[in-house]
Parts: C-alpha cells; sequence; structure tokens
C-alpha cells in the first residue's frame, strides 16, 4: 500500500455563504492525498497501475470553478469523484484552506478536512 499526494494546489475560487465571497472570490489551496495498492506500477512502470495524479488535478480543478457555499459539501464532491475514477481507494483525504477569511479579524486561513472512509459512517 501507497500514498499519492498532491499538495498546495492553488485556486481562485468564489465558494462561500456571503454575497461578497461569491463576487469577489478568494484564494483556495487544495490538498490530496490517496492511499492505493501501486506494487504493480512499482514493478512494472505502467500509470495505468496507479492513481493518475495529473486526473486528480484535473477533478479538483473542475470542483474549484463550481462555486458552493460550504467547503465541507465542495470536500464531499471532490472526495466522490475521485472514488468514481477510481473505486476501491481504501483511503481518500482533501483538505481545502481558504485564505483570509472574512471574519473581521486576521486569520490566515478556514480548513476543511474531508476524509473517506472516515465521514461516511
Amino acid at each position: 500500500m501507497g500514498k499519492v499526494s498532491l499538495e498546495g494546489i492553488e485556486f481562485h475560487a468564489f465558494h462561500g455563504v456571503y454575497s461578497e465571497e461569491k463576487k469577489l472570490g478568494n484564494r483556495f489551496t487544495v490538498d490530496i492525498h490517496v492511499e492505493t495498492d501501486f506494487k504493480k506500477a512499482m514493478l512494472e512502470d505502467k500509470l495505468d497501475d496507479t492513481v493518475d495524479y495529473s486526473r486528480l488535478y484535473q477533478i479538483a480543478k473542475a470542483h474549484m470553478q463550481e462555486p458552493v457555499k460550504l467547503l465541507e459539501h465542495l470536500g464531499h464532491r471532490i472526495v466522490q469523484d475521485i472514488l468514481a475514477s477510481y473505486p476501491g481507494l481504501p483511503k481518500v483525504q482533501i483538505t481545502i484552506k481558504k485564505h483570509n477569511p472574512a471574519l473581521g479579524g486576521v486569520v490566515n486561513f478556514s480548513v476543511v478536512t474531508v476524509s473517506y472512509p472516515e465521514d461516511y459512517r
């Protein structure tokens, strides 16, 4: 068993509950971690035998372009698409950070982490 990850993927997107978030948008960082059995890929050097991280990026990018209110919902949607592309993955974890959330004070990030299967029990 091994882990394939993308860390620090940055997007400008329009997720949020408040009207100014929907108009101005914000900077977001996404981290994706998936556990998979890539023993065959280690031995045979074939992309089809592992999780293609360019596919993970495309899934995240597509969802970041579709505004939602809650980061929890966004994380869930990304997890579901990863599982649809790679059925049988034992673990998927998505962390989404909203930079400088408008909370009336200095806050670097608001952060949501969605993990499969933990958050799906």
